[in-house]
């Protein structure tokens, strides 16, 4: 969530929040998940849109089937424009993130309510039921997902072996490709929630989804170029690699 928080900052928009679960994490591991219970996450989705006009919602780790329907829930009763859904379903540690019956409900639930669900292609296998290596598997993994009923989807390619960085959205009648520079860092701690931030921050401010897609991509890219080697594992993702560093 902070990385989503500014990931939003940094492209221009204000971000709001609501809290779901707390985690205690770091560089290196995912020590523990402590989900909240339902009405204090459907009260801040509540103070949240009852205050402001929202532009755009992107959702992260939601984990487990309560949660996801809780929040599908409230987002359709608000009538949430501009949806991404990131299916966040595990950690770079390899902590589960998604319980495997919240899977099924992600998809009945909030994935038709989604202007664009991000997975990565680890996600995307899962949800396709299927192996992804080439763009051609990548593709047909989009299509499968899409039939879930989003709008468009974009698979994170920077896990793709066939051509790392290059990320593919489809949109319900066309595949694009979009290459990107693969950056040979392992400091790439929130980088997928960083991506999917700033795509929605770009929904809201306007951008048809492909345009918003390829901002998006070129600030996750120099934020990843600027990470931060800090920590014991993987660093985090620069998100305000622009701002000027103090003088010495």
């Amino acid at each position: 969530m902070q990385a989503d928080i500014k990931a939003m900052q940094a492209n221009g928009v204000f971000a709001l929040s609501a809290v779901v679960a707390v985690t205690a994490q770091n560089t290196t591991t995912v020590s523990m998940i402590h989900a909240l219970p339902r009405d204090i996450i459907e009260a801040q989705i509540k103070a949240v849109f009852d205050d402001f006009t929202i532009s755009a919602v992107k959702t992260g780790m939601l984990f487990s089937a309560e949660i996801v329907h809780t929040v599908a829930t409230a987002l359709r009763a608000h009538r949430a424009i501009n949806l991404v859904v990131d299916p966040v379903m595990i950690s770079k540690s390899g902590h589960i993130l998604l319980k495997p019956d919240a899977v099924a409900r992600m998809t009945r639930e909030l994935f038709p309510l989604a202007t664009l669900v991000t997975p990565n292609v680890h996600e995307a296998q899962q949800l396709a039921d299927m192996p992804i290596g080439s763009l051609d598997e990548a593709k047909e993994a989009a299509r499968r997902i899409h039939r879930f009923g989003c709008r468009a989807v974009l698979i994170k390619g920077g896990h793709l072996a066939a051509a790392p960085a290059t990320d593919l959205l489809y949109d319900g009648r066309r595949c694009t490709a979009l290459p990107g520079e693969w950056i040979n860092t392992p400091h790439t701690h929130g980088t997928g929630c960083t991506y999917s931030a700033a795509i929605a921050a770009q929904l809201a401010k306007g951008k048809p989804v492909l345009n918003a897609v390829k901002t998006a991509k070129h600030y996750v890219t120099d934020a990843i170029r600027h990470g931060l080697p800090i920590g014991h594992g993987h660093g985090p993702t620069n998100h305000f690699y622009f701002l000027p560093a103090d003088p010495v």
